[in-house]
């Protein structure tokens, strides 16, 4: 069963006008902290935009509404014969959108070994991108860029437990580029993360904005101002990475993409005592380590051990 067109469109068309009330509100949400508040926001009821059955899994698509003008579309594959799965989140790099949880193959590819799977994107990224002026985009946003994502990391979490058909107990989370920045920040601030698989992060947020490809040069002198620096350095990765006491795997590709090598090192170095660090070194051995294996790693980690109790893991 392929997407439909009309509720496609009809899942991603329309947003309402960002008004003063409404910059007002995401104002009163604070993007320094990595932990949304006791309280958190609350908005309307999540809308099932689309529900396919395929013969190993079923994919929906939510939106969720929790922040004024900013629905995040969440792709949830959910495997069958598995009650009550683990579930890994998929967070990929700026400016990855979504279409990857589109692809029918990928998706069984993501619940094989009978495991839940819930696709989204960052903040002021893809579908998440609109009514804003173009001088406004994610790096120049990165304060709200990262912060505001790691407190979806959160909700979406939030919204899984509550939906009681996976098991967010046993919960983990890959990201790739901004995504693992993402993805360190929410395991230090959330329990729930048992597992944390990160390729090429950023972070190191000073050398990395002075240094990075994907930095315009015409742009770059004003993100290294100490105001700019200021209000992201609550949120460097390198900052919180030793705070992440779970399995982790960080990997780096064969040649580095928008994350300078000396950047790289000092993450590697701020990784906790228990992270598995693979560099490597060529794109043939990167193939053979990807090829139809790439996400066994979190997977393994997410399996319960017979006597073993997750929730005190």
């Amino acid at each position: 069963m392929k997407v439909s067109r009309a509720i496609s469109i009809l899942f991603l068309a329309s947003y309402p006008p960002t008004c003063a009330a409404q910059k007002a509100a995401l104002q009163d949400e604070d993007w320094s902290a990595i932990s949304i508040p006791h309280d958190p926001l609350k908005g309307p009821p999540p809308l099932m935009a689309e529900r396919d059955d395929y013969p190993t899994f079923v994919r929906e698509m939510i939106e969720l509404d929790w922040r004024p003008a900013d629905p995040i579309h969440l792709f949830l594959i959910l495997p069958k014969g598995q009650p009550k799965p683990p579930v890994i989140l998929y967070l990929y790099s700026f400016p990855s959108g979504t279409d990857r949880f589109m692809d029918d193959d990928f998706c069984k590819f993501l619940a094989q070994g009978g495991f839940a799977a819930a696709g989204f994107v960052s903040a002021l990224t893809g579908q998440r991108y609109h009514n804003r002026p173009m001088k406004e985009w994610f790096i120049s946003e990165l304060q709200e860029s990262v912060g505001s994502s790691v407190h979806d990391v959160q909700m979406i979490l939030n919204y899984l437990a509550g939906r009681g058909d996976v098991d967010t107990t046993r919960a983990g989370m890959f990201g790739e580029g901004s995504g693992a920045a993402i993805a360190i920040l929410a395991a230090a601030a959330d329990s729930r993360i048992r597992a944390l698989d990160l390729v090429d992060p950023w972070g190191d947020w000073p050398d990395w904005l002075a240094k990075s490809t994907l930095v315009p040069d015409d742009e770059r002198a004003d993100y290294l101002k100490p105001e700019f620096l200021k209000k992201v350095a609550p949120l460097d990765p390198v900052v919180w990475f030793d705070k992440v006491k779970v399995p982790v795997r960080l990997q780096y590709l064969s040649a580095p993409l928008v994350t300078p090598a000396a950047v790289r090192k000092r993450i590697a170095a701020a990784a906790p005592s228990q992270a598995k660090i693979i560099s490597y070194e060529d794109a043939v051995a990167q193939y053979k380590a990807a090829k139809l294996k790439f996400f066994d790693w979190i997977k393994d980690q997410l399996r319960p051990v017979a006597g073993q109790d997750m929730s005190k893991r």
